[in-house]
């Protein structure tokens, strides 16, 4: 949002502009999360596909989905000079991390499919979000 200032500026034209800015931020960020959330739904169906063909329980399923939901909200409203698909992989393996904690102590081997499709899902999910939120000027 631009501003632009002709002549002297009052305190109620001021806290007026003031308002517009804080309003447009509130609805960039909204948008923002709502891409994240769209797009971690698509991952969460990606990684839960394989696991309802491998007959795993429902809720482990539920489980992969709404942490690839969380991802892409956290991805999208997160500001972290990083590149995208580090950033991506960083935050995937951040939220996984407590839930690895508990799956690793019972079936570490289960870990190295988990920790793949953390990677390549984690990155591919940071990128998209990125590109969608620079082509969308947010």
């Amino acid at each position: 949002m631009f501003i632009v200032l002709t002549g002297q500026l009052n305190v109620h034209q001021f806290k007026k502009a003031e308002v517009a800015v804080v309003v447009d931020n509130k609805i960039q960020n909204m948008k923002k999360a709502l891409i994240g959330l769209t797009f971690g739904a698509i991952a969460g169906i990606i990684d839960v596909i394989p696991m309802i063909v491998m007959n795993l329980t429902w809720d482990a399923n539920l489980s992969a989905f709404s942490m690839w939901v969380i991802v892409g909200l956290f991805i999208s409203l997160l500001e972290l000079k990083l590149n995208s698909f580090v950033k991506g992989i960083l935050t995937a393996y951040l939220v996984l991390f407590p839930s690895a904690i508990l799956i690793g102590w019972k079936e570490p081997q289960s870990l190295i499919p988990i920790l793949i499709m953390t990677t390549i899902l984690g990155g591919l999910l940071g990128f998209v979000i990125n590109l969608t939120i620079k082509r969308k000027k947010l």
